[in-house]
C-alpha cells in the first residue's frame, strides 16, 4: 500500500508529519492491505486568506483494487486532528464498502452454484 500526502502552499507538512502519517495509516489499515493500492493524504487550510487562524482539512482517498475510489474528509483546528478524524472515518468507510463487496460476491458464488445444479 503507498501513502502519498499533499499539502497546499497554506500547510507545512514537512518530513516528519509525512513520516508519522505514512506509520500511523499503514497501522491502522494494516486489515486492509490486500484491498488498498494507494491512499492520498491532502492537507489544507480553510479560511488562510482571513486574519483568523483558519481550520486545518484533511482529506483520505483510498485507490481500492477492483473498485472505485474512496474518499472522507475531516476538518478541525489542529492539522493532527484533522488528519485522526479523516483516517478514523477512512476505517470506517473502507470496513462498510468491503465487507458489502465481500458479501456481494459470496452471494453471486452461490447463486451461480444453484444455477448449475439446476441444469
Amino acid at each position: 500500500m503507498q501513502i502519498q500526502v499533499n499539502s497546499n502552499h497554506t500547510v507545512h507538512t514537512g518530513e516528519s508529519f509525512e513520516r508519522w502519517a505514512n506509520t500511523e495509516l499503514n497501522e491502522s489499515l494494516r486489515r486492509f492491505k490486500d484491498d488498498i493500492t494507494r491512499v492520498e493524504v491532502h492537507m489544507s487550510e480553510e479560511n488562510s486568506d482571513k486574519a483568523s487562524n483558519g481550520h486545518k482539512r484533511c482529506t483520505m482517498e483510498a485507490r481500492l483494487a477492483h473498485h472505485e475510489p474512496v474518499a472522507v474528509n475531516h476538518d478541525a483546528s489542529s492539522q493532527d486532528l484533522a488528519f485522526r478524524g479523516a483516517s478514523d472515518k477512512l476505517k470506517r468507510l473502507l470496513e462498510h464498502t468491503l465487507d458489502k463487496l465481500r458479501d456481494h460476491r459470496s452471494r453471486e458464488s452461490i447463486r451461480r452454484a444453484e444455477d448449475l445444479d439446476a441444469v
